[in-house]
């Protein structure tokens, strides 16, 4: 990320991480830029970061990295807004559901482009982010991007734009199937006799540590779960009610409507 200019329109949640994640990795406070529709937050990112704030095309004209982070419906309004050409660099989306084809209509054919799919977690630094570039983008570009994205947790590459769907069913909406298993542990937990704090307390930290222990091992996750589940013990009979009423099953279903749910909103985008 050296000798790099990043340059930020939007500047809510996703970009605020990321801007401070580029500074925890050593990006320069002059090397970021950013500009949003509220002062307010750009002032509090001027005073809390050191960045630079500028307005969209001064962005545009300056950085070598454009990082498009407005919501959805805001983004045609700014791509058309604003003038690049083909060697303005690189520009990063983070806008869900907006494909490719969208932002090539709406800044230009000739611009290179990465499409991007973080998730909430990137707000703690533990983010999961699909990637998917246009052919324009260069192999030096790719590691640009990466870097940025890795800035709050892992990226992946996909290599194809359909594929930012499926991220979007696992590791996009990933996060809330996991507060929902919580959810439901803790209140069985109280239910069981637990208060609730003690509940809330062993749940988040089982999480972390299953999380933790899956990172670092070796093993696979099913490997994992059976050298915890000893025959005749508690966990089995958990298992056992879990694969009896289909969890697997619900799990592949889910993903599966939330794919499907993920393709139609990109494609009522692009009419």
């Amino acid at each position: 990320m050296e000798n790099i200019t990043v340059g930020f329109i939007g500047a809510g949640n996703m970009a605020n991480c990321l801007i401070r994640g580029l500074l925890a990795e050593g990006l320069g406070h002059s090397s970021i830029i950013a500009a949003d529709v509220d002062d307010g937050k750009l002032q509090a990112l001027n005073s809390e970061c050191g960045i630079r704030i500028a307005d969209n095309q001064s962005i545009a004209d300056e950085a070598n990295v454009i990082v498009l982070a407005v919501k959805p419906q805001m983004m045609e309004s700014v791509c058309r807004g604003i003038v690049l050409n083909s060697d303005s660099g690189l520009v990063v989306s983070v806008a869900a559901g907006i494909t490719v084809s969208l932002l090539r209509k709406w800044l230009g054919d000739n611009i290179a482009i990465v499409r991007c799919m973080p998730n909430t977690p990137a707000l703690v630094g533990k983010g999961a982010t699909g990637l998917y570039a246009n052919e324009i983008v260069s192999s030096a570009q790719r590691i640009v991007a990466k870097s940025l994205m890795d800035s709050v947790g892992i990226s992946v590459w996909v290599d194809n734009e359909i594929d930012i769907d499926t991220v979007t069913a696992v590791s996009g909406s990933g996060p809330a199937y996991f507060f929902l298993f919580m959810e439901a542990m803790q209140e069985t937990a109280s239910e069981l006799g637990l208060s609730e704090d003690v509940a809330q307390r062993i749940v988040y930290q089982t999480a972390l540590g299953a999380a933790k222990l899956a990172i670092e091992s070796e093993d696979t996750t099913s490997e994992l779960r059976h050298k915890v589940t000893s025959p005749g013990g508690t966990t089995e009979q958990a298992i056992e009610t879990f694969e009896k009423n289909g969890l697997k099953a619900i799990v592949r279903r889910a993903l599966i409507a939330a794919k499907k749910r993920s393709i139609e909103l990109a494609e009522s985008s692009n009419t």
